[in-house]
């Protein structure tokens, strides 16, 4: 008998072997399969040679299936079952129904504003759903958290971000300054010598190695603030702004959600700076996963509902 070591089990042959144990019958097996009798007889006979037993044998009546056969008819029912499974096209994530755990890496400062919208339009589609925001900072490695499905996505605006994840963009803010309303500086106009010289506040950096974008647009400039408070977070900022002669530089959303109900001004950048880039990032495991997408068009969603990004151009980046 040929050695088994040359023959491989492939789909074809775990279905023929599946439907003549099932018919006991090289004639009506070919049938079933649209396939000659001579092909199905030499395919059996590549079956005795692969699993060194003779399989089907004749009876009385017929062809019957050895003891090893019988036990090769339900392996062989488990297999085709599960190469259906793994061929079949993924299922549709049904968000109603969904009793998923998310997980969203963002920075601070979207706690405020991105953040409450996103779980407003959450509970609406998929009440079910849990969700988990995880605070960014220099000790966690949010590329790693990616790849290993820890996070389903980060929302960050930090320069430059890693090449081999996915991005979308989700909206762009103007840069804007704050500081308390009876600060001398802000009755006599912010100009860039103050805007040097003054104490600043600043975010405690959340991820390492990387300074912030305002910092970066300085140094291209030949220019340096000078930073002598940190936080790390920034529902601290009006408490701190409010009782010290600190300045503070940031996105204009933030601001303005601020200034509304604490004694503190918001002021024009004295130079020129970029706007803020905001952005979803996520790793390739993910980048067709039906849950996951469906996370991020409700997010971009949202970020275009409260009018930061135009819906198609951040949809369609997903």
């Amino acid at each position: 008998m040929t050695s088994r070591t040359n023959h491989h089990l492939d789909t074809y042959l775990l279905r023929v072997l599946h439907t003549l144990l099932v018919e006991k019958s090289v004639s009506r097996t070919a049938i079933k399969l649209g396939q000659s009798q001579p092909t199905i007889s030499n395919t059996l006979k590549r079956l005795r040679e692969l699993t060194g037993d003779a399989i089907l044998v004749r009876g009385k009546t017929g062809m019957v299936p050895t003891e090893r056969g019988q036990e090769l008819l339900a392996l062989a029912k488990q297999g085709l079952e599960v190469i259906e499974r793994i061929a079949a096209p993924v299922a549709a994530f049904e968000a109603d129904s969904t009793s998923r755990v998310f997980h969203i890496g963002t920075p601070d400062y979207l706690n405020m504003l991105l953040i409450p919208s996103i779980i407003e339009q959450l509970r609406k589609r998929a009440p079910g759903a849990s969700l988990m925001v995880h605070a960014l900072d220099a000790n966690l490695d949010y590329a790693s958290a990616l790849e290993t499905g820890r996070f389903d996505m980060v929302i960050g605006n930090w320069p430059d971000p890693p090449e081999h994840l996915h991005l979308a963009q989700l909206f762009d803010d103007d840069v804007v300054c704050m500081m308390h309303r009876d600060h001398p500086v802000a009755k006599k106009g912010l100009t860039l010598k103050y805007y040097l010289e003054m104490p600043h506040l600043a975010p405690t950096p959340y991820i390492e190695g990387h300074r912030s974008g305002i910092d970066a647009a300085l140094a291209e400039q030949g220019l340096k603030r000078n930073v002598q408070v940190t936080i790390p977070y920034f529902a601290l900022v009006p408490h701190v702004l409010s009782k010290s002669d600190l300045i503070f530089t940031t996105g204009r959303q933030f601001a303005e959600h601020i200034i509304e109900d604490w004694p503190i001004g918001m002021f024009t950048l004295p130079f020129d700076m970029p706007k803020m880039r905001f952005y979803m990032l996520w790793h390739a495991r993910s980048h067709v996963a039906p849950d996951v997408v469906w996370l991020r068009r409700l997010i971009a969603e949202v970020a275009a509902g409260l009018g930061k990004a135009p819906a198609k151009q951040a949809v369609q980046q997903i």
